[in-house]
């Protein structure tokens, strides 16, 4: 039995204020949360909508030294960028604050000091590296030196950008601080933990158990992350940018922005209602609701419950229906690359236009798999269904009501069955809508909503009253009462999704807005009414206004590939014994089977004719490649590799590819075919 809550208290994830918001940031999250609290306030019900800044961290502070400023001015300058974006598009936050504030930094200070007095934290001692110079420790991005898998002597202490592998500090050689340019010095020091792995056995029960109805690939990502096993994470680090430990001996040492961010929600809760924010915390009859990207899922759905029910007297989260990832023109979204759509510069391009933005990313929203935006996509949605379904049919409907009956609304006279037939497909449309935007489906709503738009232009292309205006008038007043009671319902269906267009509907038709609870209704109207002028409603986007955009891209990613030159090969490895290599057995085997590795994005499984029997190799090669095409091929792999498990899977192999500089892998073939479990050397 579902329950009863009398309150909705709504989350979104806090953008990181490192740089603007993106398309990929609005699809996955904030456009779907908008949605839904727009929605649960049209229905009347308690809801509270909280956003902030992200504003401590690593990142943030190598830019502040990049660009010789303070942590403060970054996230300042950001913080006023990304505010201003959601403003535009109308995300419609009862507040907007930040983790830099005195609130928070209070809020999240007190949350560490009960967790610690309650002793929820372990304390554990270890090495670090330490600059003698600055005087301080070294978070991983402040360390670099030679990667140890390629030889690239820039590598960073958590990852090569050359050939992409994650690292370890100490695994570099040759280490050096970007802080002073010294070689660093391992140096204990003292950190506390949270022990995830206590929390376990009551996360297993209340996601796995409790909490089936959550999103596939929600839920299939934390059973990923509880069958593995938790294990102790670290709250606090050396750094001086974040809220400082509350304890007199952690000089130096601030809240892990991991621990720091999701209290934010928190503290700007406060913020905004001081007297009453617990009722909204702490009540058993409060509704929870995190809107997050898949990045965020286990920090969502493990970690910070866990932080929660260490304290005691917070509520749970009810659901997080977490989005994938968005695409842009069939390549990653990268802010570093410069590969993304800005909100900001794409209303300098696109004035006026926030509403097409937000039909468009839900309409191809990647709601339970990685979409992606393209601007030929998005023209057309604009074109074919905004103009000439939405558009049109609102348009012609208000024309044809000024010409023949002096824009006011029609006598509605008796029902023909094909009025009837077309008033029954619609008188649904109410609980259609709702049904999809409780169970988090929005592009289903939003494709309900613009099917009451497709009945009202067939209507109307049907009835043709522009003809029947000659002979039978009184059969002209009830075809547009009826089409102005479908364009007054429209007014109610898009007001989640496109509030600035429906708000233009309602001066159109000379209104206030109307109850949630009367759509499907067909008496929102009264004949005699007046209506308001009239314009079109969108306009049609041409062709070199979106070449221009596409053009735009194709510059970003010309300049990228000429930065990058300087490593589109990367560095030869050290070299071994040709004795060493002998002992590498390379085959070649024929696909007999592939397909993808449930609830993975990278993964896909291959059943391999190696000559003497039929293996099993899991390749991280999902992104490139169809299964169904690969069926038959054959390619190259290592058969006396050690066999492990991957999901679940043994993999007894690895099968070779090329890597580009791009990250993108090709598999090494054979360029004609050869019998089964040849070998190569």
């Amino acid at each position: 039995m579902t329950k009863k809550y009398k309150r909705t208290l709504v989350t979104s994830a806090l953008p990181y204020a490192n740089g603007p918001v993106h398309i990929g940031h609005m699809a996955g999250v904030y456009i779907p949360a908008d949605i839904y609290v727009r929605y649960l306030r049209l229905r009347g019900q308690d809801v509270l909508f909280i956003g902030g800044s992200d504003e401590h961290g690593v990142p943030i502070t190598i830019r502040a030294k990049k660009e010789g400023v303070t942590p403060q001015d970054v996230v300042d300058k950001y913080h006023s960028i990304i505010k201003k974006s959601f403003e535009d598009f109308g995300i419609s936050f009862d507040i907007y604050s930040r983790t830099s504030s005195d609130i928070h930094k209070k809020t999240a200070s007190d949350f560490f000091k009960k967790l610690y007095e309650k002793g929820e934290f372990e304390e554990k001692t270890n090495e670090q590296y330490y600059d003698e110079e600055a005087k301080m420790f070294l978070a991983d991005r402040y360390i670099m030196g030679e990667c140890p898998r390629c030889g690239n002597p820039n590598a960073y202490g958590d990852q090569c950008e050359s050939c992409g592998s994650s690292l370890s500090p100490t695994d570099l050689k040759n280490p050096r601080s970007t802080i002073s340019g010294s070689a660093p010095v391992m140096r204990e020091t003292k950190h506390w933990y949270l022990p995830l792995d206590k929390h376990e056995s009551w996360l297993r029960q209340w996601i796995l158990e409790d909490h089936k109805e959550w999103k596939t690939n929600v839920y299939g990502q934390c059973k990923s992350w509880l069958d593995t096993g938790l294990h102790p994470r670290a709250v606090s680090r050396d750094l001086d940018w974040g809220v400082p430990i509350p304890l007199p001996d952690a000089e130096g040492k601030v809240l892990y922005v991991w621990f720091d961010a999701p209290i934010g929600y928190i503290s700007n809760t406060i913020e905004l209602l001081p007297d009453s924010w617990e009722k909204w915390w702490k009540s058993e009859d409060s509704k929870l609701v995190h809107f997050i990207g898949k990045d965020n899922i286990v920090f969502h759905c493990i970690v910070f419950p866990a932080m929660l029910k260490a304290d005691g007297s917070y509520i749970l989260p009810d659901n997080v229906p977490a989005n994938e990832f968005l695409n842009l023109e069939g390549d990653k979204i990268s802010t570093s690359r410069n590969w993304a759509v800005w909100l900001h510069e794409y209303l300098e391009d696109f004035p006026g236009k926030q509403d097409i933005l937000r039909y468009v990313l839900t309409a191809n929203a990647p709601e339970t798999k990685d979409n992606d935006f393209t601007w030929k996509d998005f023209q057309a949605r604009n074109n074919n269904e905004l103009v000439a379904i939405f558009g049109n049919f609102v348009n012609r409907s208000l024309v044809l009501t000024q010409k023949y009956f002096d824009n006011k609304v029609p006598q509605l006279n008796e029902l023909t069955d094909y009025d009837k037939e077309t008033i029954k497909e619609f008188v649904n449309v109410k609980g259609l809508i709702e049904s999809y935007l409780e169970n988090y489906r929005f592009r289903d709503a939003l494709k309900e909503a613009m099917n009451l738009a497709r009945i009202g232009n067939k209507y109307l292309a049907d009835t043709e009253p522009w003809k029947l205006a000659k002979t039978d008038m009184e059969r002209v007043s009830t075809i547009l009462n009826l089409s102005l009671q479908i364009t007054a319902n429209l007014s109610i269906a898009f007001e989640p999704f496109m509030p600035n267009s429906t708000s233009k509907i309602r001066e159109f038709l000379s209104i206030d807005p109307i109850d949630w609870e009367r759509l499907g209704q067909t008496d929102l109207l009264a004949a005699g009414h007046q209506l308001g002028k009239s314009e079109l409603l969108f306009e049609k986007i041409e062709d070199d206004v979106i070449e221009k955009q596409i053009q735009k891209l194709l510059d970003t990613k010309k300049a990228n590939e000429e930065n990058n030159t300087e490593i589109k090969v990367a560095p030869q490895k050290a070299n071994i014994q040709f004795d060493e290599f002998g002992k590498v057995d390379i085959r070649v085997g024929t696909i007999l089977e592939c397909q993808k590795v449930p609830k993975t994005d990278k993964l896909l499984q291959f059943l391999i004719d190696d000559g003497i029997k039929k293996r099993t190799i899991i390749s991280g090669i999902a992104a490139y490649y169809n299964p169904e095409d690969l069926v038959g091929k054959q390619v190259c792999f290592i058969a006396n590799l050690e066999a492990r498990k991957l999901r679940g899977i043994l993999s007894e192999g690895m099968i070779l590819s090329a890597e580009n500089a791009d990250g993108s892998l090709a598999l090494i073939q054979p360029i004609k075919e050869v019998n089964p479990g040849s070998q190569v050397g």
